[in-house]
């Protein structure tokens, strides 16, 4: 039991990078971004063929990074640039990232067993069990990337990238090119969503070019969960309640499957949970109007 525990809250800390990307895409810029269907195994498998090719975990997480940067650059050019849609270019870009996912992995399919990751170097180096070094890592990084972010984003630019998804007419007149922001704020978020992906695979031993199918609507079942249990008074506040969102949604999840829901409607469970979260605001006015 302990480990089903801790396994279910050291998976939920490492989807919160996924989480913090949706948030960062979909809250602050106001843009639902389906480009992390893309990135997210982009992430997994730029880490998984550089550690069987021997590179340095660390290094081949960093990569993966790099691979989400320039995702959602592409991204954000196609939208700004070109003049298409936000939710149009997140799909061109999804639809390209598969052949180039297959490309970067050579096959659809990547086994990482008896290969060195980041778990391995570090629980070897300090002598713990594979779960708690995961969940040390996973409880790590999501500190890390909070704490990161919220600096980040009480700088100039991070107040002028919010200030975009808010009022971009307001921050256009102040001098800011909004365009830039965008596309800034689609490189960070997918960046998040890559490293993620990398962790996961390395921490469940493979990387499937198909593991991004679905990810987007994760992401946005643990920012909404997220947003309704614990609320968004402040932006540091709404930050907590990403990652918390995410231990939630993976407890509801070993919840429902350990009460002997078919892991084949596990997609179809989540999209109604989403579908309920959004609609609660809209119920709850309803509700109290009568």
């Amino acid at each position: 039991m302990l480990e089903l525990v801790v396994g279910t809250i050291t998976q939920g800390l490492l989807w919160s990078l996924l989480a913090i990307g949706v948030f960062i895409s979909f809250r602050v810029l106001d843009i639902a971004d389906l480009t992390v269907e893309g990135t997210f195994p982009m992430g997994a498998g730029i880490s998984a063929i550089l550690l069987t090719n021997g590179v340095n975990p660390f290094v081949s997480v960093l990569a993966a990074a790099i691979g989400g940067m320039l995702a959602g650059a592409v991204t954000g050019w196609i939208h700004t640039k070109l003049k298409i849609p936000a939710l149009l270019a997140g799909i061109l870009t999804m639809i390209a990232l598969y052949s180039v996912n297959l490309h970067i992995m050579g096959k659809a399919n990547i086994s990482l067993l008896r290969v060195d990751t980041v778990y391995s170097l570090l629980g070897n180096l300090f002598s713990t069990p594979t779960m708690w070094t995961v969940a040390i890592v996973g409880l790590g990084v999501a500190i890390l990337s909070g704490l990161v972010l919220l600096w980040f984003f009480g700088t100039e630019i991070g107040a002028a990238l919010r200030a975009t998804g808010v009022n971009p007419q307001m921050i256009r007149a102040q001098g800011v090119n909004t365009d830039t922001m965008i596309v800034l704020g689609l490189l960070i978020s997918n960046a998040f969503v890559a490293v993620s992906g990398a962790l996961i695979a390395q921490s469940i031993g493979f990387a499937d070019v198909g593991m991004g199918i679905g990810t987007i609507v994760i992401g946005l079942a643990s920012v909404i969960i997220g947003e309704v249990l614990f609320g968004v008074k402040s932006f540091v506040r709404s930050m907590v309640a990403v990652v918390l969102g995410s231990i939630v949604y993976r407890i509801v999840i070993a919840l429902v499957l350990y009460l002997g829901m078919p892991p084949n409607d596990l997609k179809l469970f989540t999209a109604v949970l989403v579908a309920i979260a959004l609609s609660l605001p809209t119920l709850k006015a309803k509700w109290l109007a009568r």
